[in-house]
C-alpha cells in the first residue's frame, strides 16, 4: 500500500508560462536534478538543456572544463558580456557569452565571477580564451566543479551570431513543440468533458495520457474522491492516510519511494482540492504538470457543474420536505412522484428526526448554510448502506432525516412501532458517532429528535413537532449528540405540548420569580445550584462535591433559594411546581 508523507520545502517556481514542482532540501543534498526539471525548479519544456547546447553544431568542438554536473541546466535565453560590471543585466537561465574583452585589466575578477553569476540563476558562462584572457585560474574553475555551473571554451572560429541564432532557434521549436503538445492534450480532456464526462471520466483520461501514472482526485477535506491507474483501487482508500494538509502545489514523497505531483483543483476563488499524479519510479514525465493542470481545470469545470445541478436539486428536495411536514398535500401523486425520482421511500411506516448542529461564534448566514448543507451530505453519506431510501434535506436551520422503518411486527402482520422506534434510535447514535468521527469539516450534531413511527404523510406535521421537541430537550442535556425518542421524554412530552404563550411565561414568573431566564449573574448561578440540587435529590453533601461548594456555602445558597422560591427543600408541592418550571424552561429553550 501506498503511504504518503509530506514534503515541507517542496515548491513550484513560475518561468515562461510553465511551472515545476520541485524539492530542493533533497536537491540539495544530492546535487541532482529534481524531475521534472532543473534545480531551479523551472521546467524543461520552456528551453533546452545545455548538454544540448554543446550538441548544436557550432559548439561541436567546443569543451567544457568545469561544472559538468550542471549540464542539465536549462538555457532559455543568451547574452554577451560587453562590460566588466555585467550583473545587474543577466538573467536567470542565461547562457552567457564572452571573448574575456571586458576582463582583460583584471583577469582575477573571474574568480568571483563563477559564484555571482550562479546566485542569479544563470546556466552556464562560455568564454572564448587566448584573445583577451590566457587561462581561466583554477579557484574558478574548483568554484565551478562545485556548484555544478558549467564553464565553456568557445572555438575560435565561431562566431556569436552562429551560436545565438542556432540556440534560439532550438529553443523556439521546442517551445512550439510544447505548446502543440499542450494544445492536444487540453483538446483530448476537453473532449472528455463535452463528451458528457464527469470527475471519474476526467481523472481517468489524465491517468491515461499519463500512462504508467496512478491519478488521485482530493476534496478539500482530505476525503479520495476518484482514482485512476494501475493501482487506482489501492489507492482509493488512502482516504485516511491523505487528511493532512496538503500543499497547494508541489511534491509529495510516497513512503518506500516514489513521488506524487500535485496541483490545484480551483474555479475562480473557489477551492474543490487537489489532483495528484504518483509514480514509483519517481520518474514523471516532463508533461505532467502540463497534463494535470489541464486535468485540473477540467475537473473544477465538472465538479462546478455538479455542484450547480445539486444545489437546484437540493433546494427542490428542501422545498417537497417542507410542504410534507406543513401538510401541503393538495396534489399527492406530484409528491410521490418526485419523492421516487429523488429516491425517498415514503410509500412505508416513517419516523421522522430533527437534528440540530453545534452553531459557530459570528457565523455568517452564508457560512451557516454552507455548514449545514456539508453536515447534510456527510449524514446522508453515513446513512447510505444502512437504510435505503431515507430522505435528508436542510429545513431552516435543522437537518431532516424520513426514515422508512417498515419493519415486520412479531405475528409478520406489519410495523412494530414497539421495534421501529429503538432500531431508529440505534441507528441514529450510530451515523451520528460516524460522522463526528469522519465527518470532513462537516460541523458536529448537537441533537436528535425521533419522532413516533407514522404510516401517512398526513402525519408528518405532528411528527415534526415531536420530533422537534425532543431535539430542544437534547440540546438541554448538554450532552454532544444527544439522540431522544418523543415518546422517551416522560412528563416532559407532556410539557411539551403546552404552547409558549403569555400564560406559560407568567406561570414561570410566578414559581421561579428573579430566578427566570434573562435575569442576572447572581441569580443565573442560583438557578444552577438550584438545578444540581434537585438531580442531587436534595442531597445537600452531593451537590455541594458537584459544584465544588463549601457545605456551609452550599446551606447559605439553599436559604437564598428558600426566600425566593419557598420552601422547597421540606414542600412537596413547591418542589413540584419548581420542577416542573424549570423543565418548561428547558423543553421551550427559554433562556
Amino acid at each position: 500500500m501506498i503511504v504518503w508523507r509530506m514534503v515541507k520545502s517542496a515548491k513550484i517556481e513560475p518561468t515562461g508560462g510553465e511551472r515545476v514542482l520541485v524539492d530542493h532540501a533533497s536537491h540539495a543534498a544530492s546535487n541532482e536534478p529534481s524531475t521534472p526539471g532543473d534545480q531551479h525548479g523551472r521546467s524543461a519544456v520552456s528551453g533546452i538543456s545545455v548538454a544540448e547546447v554543446l550538441g548544436l553544431s557550432s559548439l561541436r568542438t567546443a569543451r567544457l572544463v568545469a561544472g559538468a554536473s550542471g549540464l542539465h541546466r536549462i538555457v532559455r535565453r543568451l547574452n554577451v558580456m560587453e562590460v566588466p560590471d555585467v550583473l545587474p543585466w543577466v538573467k536567470a537561465d542565461e547562457l552567457i557569452l564572452t571573448t574575456g574583452y571586458p576582463l582583460r585589466q583584471s583577469p582575477s575578477s573571474l574568480i568571483g565571477l563563477v559564484g555571482d553569476l550562479d546566485d542569479r540563476g544563470l546556466a552556464a558562462f562560455a568564454i572564448k580564451l587566448a584573445r583577451y584572457v590566457d587561462e581561466l585560474p583554477a579557484q574558478m574553475l574548483a568554484d565551478a566543479d562545485r556548484r555544478g555551473f558549467p564553464v565553456i571554451l568557445l572555438p575560435d572560429d565561431v562566431g556569436f551570431d552562429d551560436i545565438l541564432n542556432q540556440v534560439l532557434t532550438e529553443i523556439l521549436n521546442k517551445q512550439a513543440a510544447a505548446l502543440a503538445h499542450s494544445d492536444e492534450v487540453h483538446r483530448a480532456i476537453m473532449a472528455t468533458v463535452l463528451a458528457g464526462g464527469g470527475l471519474d471520466e476526467v481523472t481517468a483520461k489524465a491517468a491515461t495520457l499519463l500512462s504508467q501514472a496512478d491519478v488521485v482526485a482530493i476534496g478539500t477535506e482530505g476525503a479520495i474522491l476518484v482514482s485512476a491507474g494501475p493501482e487506482g483501487e489501492r489507492m482509493s482508500g488512502m482516504a485516511e492516510l491523505v487528511k493532512a494538509e496538503l500543499p497547494a502545489r508541489g511534491v509529495v514523497n510516497l513512503a518506500g519511494g516514489g513521488t506524487a505531483i500535485v496541483v490545484p483543483i480551483t474555479a475562480g476563488d473557489f477551492e474543490h482540492g487537489w489532483l495528484l499524479a504518483a509514480r514509483r519510479d519517481g520518474m514523471h514525465a516532463t508533461d505532467t504538470l502540463t497534463i494535470l493542470e489541464r486535468a485540473a481545470a477540467a475537473a473544477a469545470l465538472t465538479i462546478t457543474q455538479k455542484l450547480a445541478v445539486t444545489a437546484v436539486e437540493t433546494r427542490y428536495q428542501s422545498d417537497l420536505f417542507r410542504d410534507l411536514v406543513e401538510g401541503r398535500l393538495d396534489d399527492m401523486e406530484r409528491v410521490l412522484d418526485q419523492a421516487r425520482w429523488f429516491g425517498w421511500k415514503l410509500q412505508a411506516s416513517l419516523v421522522l428526526t430533527v437534528t440540530t448542529v453545534q452553531p459557530v461564534p459570528d457565523q455568517s448566514p452564508r457560512s451557516r448554510r454552507d455548514d449545514l448543507e456539508r453536515f447534510a451530505a456527510a449524514w446522508r453519506s453515513a446513512l447510505e448502506g444502512h437504510i435505503a431510501g431515507a430522505a435528508v434535506v436542510v429545513v431552516s436551520d435543522q437537518v431532516l432525516t424520513l426514515l422508512p422503518v417498515d419493519q415486520p411486527a412479531a405475528d409478520g402482520t406489519g410495523a412494530s412501532d414497539q421495534a421501529t422506534v429503538p432500531a431508529a434510535a440505534d441507528l441514529i447514535a450510530g451515523v451520528g458517532a460516524r460522522v463526528h468521527a469522519d465527518r470532513h469539516g462537516a460541523p458536529t450534531p448537537a441533537s436528535t429528535g425521533i419522532s413516533r413511527p407514522v404510516t401517512s404523510l398526513s402525519e408528518l406535521p405532528a411528527a415534526y413537532s415531536q420530533a422537534r421537541r425532543a431535539a430542544q430537550v437534547g440540546l438541554q442535556t448538554h450532552v454532544p449528540g444527544a439522540v431522544i425518542s418523543f415518546d422517551s421524554l416522560g412528563v416532559l412530552r407532556l410539557l411539551s405540548l403546552i404552547p409558549d404563550s403569555g400564560e406559560l411565561r407568567s406561570y414561570l414568573a410566578e414559581v421561579l420569580g428573579p430566578l427566570v431566564p434573562d435575569a442576572s449573574s447572581e441569580h443565573s448561578d442560583l438557578l444552577e445550584t438550584l438545578r444540581v440540587l434537585l438531580e442531587a435529590n436534595l442531597n445537600v453533601a452531593e451537590a455541594a462535591r458537584s459544584q465544588h461548594f463549601h457545605y456551609n456555602t452550599l446551606r447559605y445558597r439553599i436559604g437564598k433559594l428558600e426566600r425566593l422560591l419557598g420552601p422547597f427543600m421540606t414542600d412537596s408541592s413547591v418542589r413540584l411546581n419548581v420542577q416542573l418550571a424549570l423543565h418548561l424552561i428547558d423543553v421551550h429553550g427559554l433562556t
